[in-house]
């Protein structure tokens, strides 16, 4: 630990003690103060571990004397990746997509061959139109669909229906079916309905839209299914309602999740890492300035995201809260009080970053390709002579940075469970930059340590929490985080300069 990780650290310490103090009432009584609270410091253990992932990030970048601007975009890319990997689709039984309806021929033409699927008799919904309807079939005849030009584009289905109340030029049909019996929820019983001839088993997490012609729908969660002969015996997590009879139809749905979870999540990772890779190709083979790359790709990486997600806002809504979520969210719990009203525990994002610091130290100190970085950073030309290959040592702290980032957005993505594009991560990258710099990165590179990243990520928290809950406004937010970037960086100047007058003192007296 050199001495400017010592300095952060005492630095660090004083400021929690500052903080302890001022929110307290009367300032004597520590318990009493409100930065001392459980979730308080939960959620400020939560927001090192996060940022602190891209702190480590940058420092990698920084020590080879380089710099990157993109961290930010690459955790809102991150997180939207996140998000469409993983988007959970609910697929009707038999659904076919309307091209027309007209309500006075009571005719419905669908794109597909329906004949064999929809028989004289079924029970349709038609939805997503301007208005549902409950149609009944009365004959079902396959058609060659033309466009405008009368040129054919494909096979379709005309189906002569009852119930058509409307003209529309859009929606979907799927089958419904009868409630065959049902029973509300009892004491220690779930509710249930049954249901006969459903095409496909049921399993939990499975979704049933019930829809009734007066009284509305309800879309239940299956919590379980089993199937007896043709008939689904199907249980829910919510209740039926009072006013549940076996007047609702109901079509079941199910449920289709785009990506596997840990194949969704080496995806955004993969991504990244490639990102990482046209950055650090683009400095060492281009020869681009790392400022102009990184800041191009803050620029691309925002415009991708909210290209990918059509600006709308992205999340995970309550699909993964059991599976997922709690990775970003969730907490170690480590004792309770008060009727277990009140808790605490360690946020399971400090796990994942603990596990990121360890390697990142180990590999920074005790690995050659550690010392090639700091070699790297100090004499880029020295370092090159010597036999070391400085333009892979430079890919590799480049993807290093992006792999981080992704990590630190996919946490994020999953604590705040919404990714608006236009805004998420705003900013995170000069958080990142200021960690290390305070931490003791030089900006000139050669120097840095992953304990001081720690600290630097814990002050930068700290004064954030400072404003908070002083009070402080938070437009001044970026205020501090500004003067805390031009303070860490004229002490490093300052202390640059009086090191080399100490050298240049020792080599006139010898």
């Amino acid at each position: 630990m050199n001495a400017k990780s010592l300095g952060i650290f005492g630095l660090l310490v004083m400021l929690f003690v500052f903080m302890v103090l001022m929110t307290s009432d009367p300032w004597t009584d520590i318990f009493s103060s409100t930065f001392l609270q459980s979730n308080n410091l939960e959620n400020l253990l939560r927001r090192v571990s996060m940022y602190g992932l891209l702190g480590i990030g940058v420092a990698f970048v920084i020590i080879t004397g380089g710099i990157d601007l993109s961290v930010g975009s690459i955790v809102c890319l991150a997180g939207c990746l996140l998000g469409i990997f993983l988007q959970v689709d609910y697929e009707p039984a038999s659904v076919f997509d309307v091209r027309s309806a007209n309500s006075q021929q009571q005719s419905v033409v669908v794109y597909g061959n329906a004949d064999g699927t929809y028989k004289a008799g079924d029970k349709l919904r038609m939805y997503r139109g301007r208005r549902p309807a409950l149609l009944t079939v009365l004959d079902v005849e396959p058609v060659q669909l033309a466009n405008s030009d009368n040129k054919s584009i494909g096979v379709g289905t005309v189906l002569k229906v009852e119930g058509l109340s409307r003209d529309e030029d859009s929606g979907q049909v799927a089958m419904a079916f009868e409630i065959a019996d049902f029973g509300p929820a009892e004491k220690d019983q779930p509710a249930w309905v049954s249901l006969r001839d459903v095409p496909f088993d049921l399993t939990a997490r499975d979704r049933v839209t019930f829809f009734h012609p007066t009284l509305g729908l309800k879309d239940l969660v299956v919590s379980a299914a089993t199937q007896d002969g043709s008939v689904s015996r199907i249980e829910f997590e919510q209740t039926l309602g009072e006013r549940f009879s076996k007047e609702w139809m109901a079509v079941p749905t199910e449920r289709q999740q785009r990506m596997a979870i840990p194949l969704a999540i080496l995806s955004v990772l993969g991504i990244a890492g490639l990102l990482g890779l046209i950055h650090g190709l683009l400095v060492t083979r281009v020869h681009l300035q790392p400022f102009v790359v990184t800041l191009c790709g803050l620029l691309i990486y925002r415009g991708i995201s909210r290209w990918l997600v059509d600006d709308n806002p992205v999340g995970f809504g309550i699909e993964y809260k059991e599976t997922l979520s709690p990775l970003g969210s969730g907490k170690l719990t480590l004792f309770e009080w008060g009727d277990g009203a009140n808790t605490f525990g360690i946020p399971y994002p400090l796990f994942v970053f603990l596990c990121a610091a360890v390697v990142a130290a180990v590999f920074l100190n005790l690995t050659i390709w550690g010392r090639y970085l700091m070699a790297l950073g100090s004499n880029e030309e020295a370092a090159r002579y010597s036999g070391i290959r400085t333009g892979r040592v430079t890919i590799l702290a480049y993807v290093i940075c992006t792999v981080c980032a992704a990590t630190g957005g996919i946490l994020f993505a999953l604590d705040s469970g919404s990714i608006s594009p236009s805004s998420f991560g705003n900013f995170y990258e000069l958080y990142a930059i200021a960690a290390a710099v305070l931490g003791g990165c030089s900006l000139r590179g050669g120097e840095g340590s992953i304990f001081g990243v720690i600290a630097g990520t814990a002050v930068m928290m700290l004064l954030n929490n400072l404003i908070l809950l002083l009070k402080i406004p938070d437009r001044l937010e970026f205020t501090i985080i500004g003067l805390v970037i031009l303070v860490g960086v004229t002490l490093d100047e300052t202390v640059r300069r009086i090191a080399a007058r100490r050298r240049a003192m020792k080599s006139a007296s010898n």
